[in-house]
């Protein structure tokens, strides 16, 4: 058994039965229900020792579960091994949510706790609900973290600074001028976004207090009247302060929120119960009406302008001509023999990134994940186990890079030598559902969920699936999962409109054999206007090669011959003036018409 987990859940027991609750549930969120947060944030991992991104711990007298999804489930059961809490693997069939284990193991009029800061409005309801109807109180007004977690870290206090014109595209004040004008539509008097790329996105500012994601901590009340950033004020240079001056935004503590919140003077506030935290929603005056809508920054934000396009095509490029470095690199070192494990690629990978301009950290950490180690969809390599890439099998890297002009997520799966025929099947199915996505021509108002079959038919005509999404939203120089548009299976109903950002990942996973993935970004654009209306389709952003070592020819029709070698084409066209002899003549063997 884990000493160190087994002594936390101990406590966090203890803490329960001091304040009188049977239950107590930790999600992965921070007050801004951030996907990933700062260390200070991540308590689900303090208590349980998974590391995954997403994930919920319930905890009650007697048991303890983790609920992860389909990505996590190898890693999840890696990691709770020898651990007092057992997995349940959400998304399969007989998998109850957590409420409803709760309701299955407590009994009525018993109390379940949780944290009201990381849980939004819209899922404390949720709860409350579910739990009630079987006669469970739910209190969300503890935090067992201050008392329990002993060295945990402090709050960021990194710098804000500067997103310039240059790369925004857009002003600060015309942002807030347009989310202003949808208050008009909800005849709300102000609004509140707590969300911290929303933030970042619309005052033109960014930070680094969440690895990989270029944010800060912070809070955005708007009104008709006035706009003002609840954060840290050692966060603000005198520069950010004379630029937030001018654009006609006032500051205040991080820690006066709350209080300001509850003086708020409007009779109404617009929120997003699904992104704002219940103790903030508490905060409002009892008298003061919440207005429930989607925050109208993330669709704002997800449209990217032309000046973002053309600075997202900029960085791919930079990251195109990365990554080609880096294969002519991988290739050359397996041939010679030298000893190429999964953490040296991360670390490879991310030198050559640095070499580029304005390059400014990787977007997520490396999975590089060779082997049957690719089958876990978000493997991450440690020095415990770390394995050697040897000349066969699939080699699979998932990476990404923030440079000041964008955002980039790239997997590649490569061919390291001998494969089978099993292997090449698989390779080519996915690569089919990859190419039929990107060739796709659809009506304006299309959603994901309505193209996401392109991705899978190849794969379903065969018996075979992958149960992550096919498609996530991309920020510019900003986080490298967003929303709100998404490709999967699930209905969402938010539209892929022109100039959104969205990947292009589907894949095949088989446990202890090999996993397979194969993602570019895609930019939605018009493409006609007919007697039936406006189309649109997608433009592929990313640039690097796709291995065609594993492509069973037979199995992709002309049209998707067609369309890799115009890839392929176009992809040296643009990355070869940048590379030097050698990894030219590389790219040159590796981009040849199939």
């Amino acid at each position: 058994m884990n000493p160190a987990i087994s002594e936390r859940i101990s406590g966090l027991r203890h803490f329960m039965q001091a304040h009188g609750l049977s239950a107590f549930i930790i999600p992965t969120a921070d007050p801004h229900l951030s996907e990933y947060t700062a260390t200070h944030w991540k308590t689900r991992e303090w208590f349980s020792g998974f590391t995954g991104s997403a994930g919920t711990l319930a905890v009650t007298l007697h048991d303890a579960g983790l609920w992860t999804d389909s990505r996590y489930f190898l890693q999840a059961e890696q990691q709770l091994r020898d651990t007092p809490v057992r997995l349940f693997k959400e998304g399969l069939p007989g998998t109850p949510s957590v409420p409803q284990w709760l309701c299955s193991v407590l009994k009525a009029h018993e109390k379940a706790g949780v944290n009201g800061q990381v849980f939004s409005l819209q899922a404390i309801e949720q709860m409350e609900e579910t739990l009630g109807s079987h006669g469970i109180l739910l209190e969300a007004c503890h935090e067992p973290e201050k008392e329990l977690w002993a060295d945990r870290p402090p709050m960021p206090k990194q710098p804000v600074f500067l997103h310039p014109l240059r790369y925004a595209g857009q002003p600060a004040q015309e942002k807030i001028n347009a989310i202003r004008a949808s208050l008009q539509e909800s005849r709300a008097h102000g609004i509140l976004l707590p969300a911290l790329d929303e933030v970042a996105w619309t005052l033109n500012l960014r930070g680094s207090d969440i690895e990989y994601n270029p944010v800060f901590t912070a809070y955005l009340l708007i009104t008709h009247e006035k706009a003002t950033l609840f954060t840290d004020p050692q966060k603000i240079t005198p520069e950010v302060r004379e630029y937030l001056a001018q654009e006609g935004v006032g500051t205040q503590d991080y820690t006066a929120v709350g209080d300001s919140l509850n003086r708020y003077p409007h009779p109404d506030i617009q929120i997003d119960p699904a992104q704002t935290n219940h103790a903030a929603c508490a905060a409002f005056p009892a008298t003061c009406r919440l207005i429930r809508r989607p925050s109208p920054a993330a669709l704002l934000k997800a449209v990217k302008n032309d000046t973002e396009i053309r600075n997202l095509h900029t960085a791919m490029r930079r990251d195109g001509v990365a990554m080609v470095q880096f294969l002519h690199w991988l290739e050359t070192a397996i041939a010679a023999g030298e000893r190429v494990t999964e953490t040296r690629i991360g670390r490879q990978l991310h030198e050559f990134r640095s070499r580029q301009p304005h390059y400014m950290g990787d977007s997520f950490e490396t999975i590089a994940a060779y082997g049957k180690h690719a089958a876990i969809v978000h493997y991450t390599a440690t020095p415990e186990e770390d394995a050697v890439v040897l000349p066969q099998g699939f080699l699979l890297i998932d990476s990404g890079a923030q440079y000041l002009e964008g955002t980039t997520d790239i997997t590649r799966t490569i061919a390291m030598g001998t494969l089978t025929q099993e292997e090449k099947r698989d390779y080519t199915l996915v690569l089919k559902g990859h190419i039929d996505l990107a060739m796709c021509c659809f009506p304006l108002g299309t959603r994901g969920a309505q193209l996401d079959c392109l991705a899978r038919t190849a794969l379903w005509k065969d018996g075979a699936n992958f149960l992550h999404g096919t498609g996530h939203g991309v920020g510019s120089f900003l986080c490298v999962h967003e929303g709100p548009q998404s490709i999967r299976m699930n209905e969402n109903p938010v539209a892929l409109l022109p100039g959104m950002v969205t990947s292009n990942e589907p894949g095949l996973y088989k446990a202890g054999r090999h996993g397979i993935r194969t993602e570019n970004l895609i930019v939605a654009v018009r493409d006609k206007e007919t007697e039936f209306g406006a189309f649109c389709r997608f433009d592929t952003a990313t640039l690097c090669p796709i291995d065609t070592k594993g492509i069973l020819p037979g199995l992709l029709t002309e049209e998707e011959k067609d369309w890799l070698n115009g890839y392929h084409r176009r992809v040296y066209a643009e990355l070869s003036p940048f590379l030097d002899g050698a990894e030219k003549e590389w790219l040159r063997a590796n981009t040849q018409e199939i």
